[in-house]
């Protein structure tokens, strides 16, 4: 597996097309983290007149957290784990429904370089994005990904993949 290096200045090129895209619809976004520790938001924060289309971001590293904030389901975290298909999604419609936003996104994962296991090995993130449509459902995607390197690594190669994700959705609206 190969580390992909994601430079300070790749990730605010990314963060600076997000919000050009969401400024376009006239959208707001919010972020749900826990292995990135609250990096997307702040590549997003990074960018000025960020406030137009950015409304806040969660940084939900415990599962209480992810409970309180988010309103994630116990039983869910019980069954599945934080690092999870469903709990990412859960995370993603949590930030939808606590915030401003349009659209959000759920990140969890195993940064390293301990916590891994046979079935969820470190540098396994998942990922989840949420869009309020016009009818007012929520349409939900989600992802996993394995990224190796160092836990710098792993969590630079998921901000990059969040909002790369992000970008992929609101291109599929326009």
């Amino acid at each position: 597996m190969t580390v992909v290096s994601f430079t300070d200045t790749q990730l605010q090129k990314l963060a600076t097309q997000v919000g050009d895209a969401l400024v376009a619809q006239d959208l707001m976004l919010a972020c749900a983290e826990s292995c990135t520790g609250g990096w997307v938001a702040k590549s997003l924060t990074d960018i000025p007149g960020c406030s137009h289309w950015f409304d806040r971001g969660f940084v939900t590293y415990t599962n209480q957290a992810k409970q309180e904030m988010l309103g994630v389901d116990a039983g869910l975290l019980n069954r599945h784990g934080p690092v999870s298909e469903a709990v990412v999604r859960a995370m993603a419609d949590g930030a939808v429904a606590h915030s401003q936003a349009d659209i959000a996104l759920g990140i969890s994962g195993i940064a390293g370089p301990g916590g891994g296991s046979e079935d969820k090995p470190v540098g396994l993130v998942w990922f989840a994005w949420a869009r309020t449509t016009k009818a007012g459902r929520i349409e939900r995607v989600s992802r996993q990904q394995i990224f190796a390197g160092d836990r710098d690594a792993v969590r630079r190669q998921a901000v990059a993949y969040a909002l790369q994700g992000v970008l992929a959705i609101l291109n599929e609206q326009t």
